[in-house]
């Protein structure tokens, strides 16, 4: 008996990943004559796969979107008009140390008040320990 009728059919699967490490095409070709033997089913779907994975595509060969035309630069957020965090409007920076910065603002809700602001760098809470979830707000005199 040969090793072919004693072991298992090989799936299309097996058969194109084993076909994809011939280098040359008919390297690839020797090996189909030989996995897909007289299975004509099977060899043609095997070769559709890898004429599939073996065509140029246009895919991401051209931008997404159209490059814009000119960029507008924004100014720094000192000079940026009232923004919005939550129910706190920042109205003006106070200052900048090396874990983010203090702004005043002014909180909306439950009450209407100023208060000062610590807004803290993106990244500096990771790994840390820190209380609560809510900003650190102090009333403004």
């Amino acid at each position: 008996m040969s090793d072919s009728a004693t072991s298992r059919p090989r799936s299309e699967k097996e058969i194109f990943f084993d076909a994809l490490e011939k280098p040359t095409p008919q390297e690839r070709v020797a090996f189909l004559d030989s996995a897909c033997g007289t299975n004509p089913v099977q060899r043609a779907r095997v070769e559709a796969l890898l004429a599939d994975h073996f065509q140029q595509d246009s895919f991401m060969k051209e931008p997404a979107a159209e490059p814009l035309a000119r960029t507008v630069p924004l100014p720094p957020p000192s000079e940026m008009p009232a923004q919005m965090l939550g129910r706190y409007k920042l109205l003006e920076k106070i200052g900048e140390g090396g874990f983010g910065e203090v702004w005043m603002a002014e909180q909306r809700e439950p009450v209407k008040r100023r208060v000062a602001l610590k807004i803290i760098k993106l990244g500096m809470t990771a790994g840390k320990s820190w209380r609560g979830s809510r900003p650190n707000a102090r009333r403004w005199p």
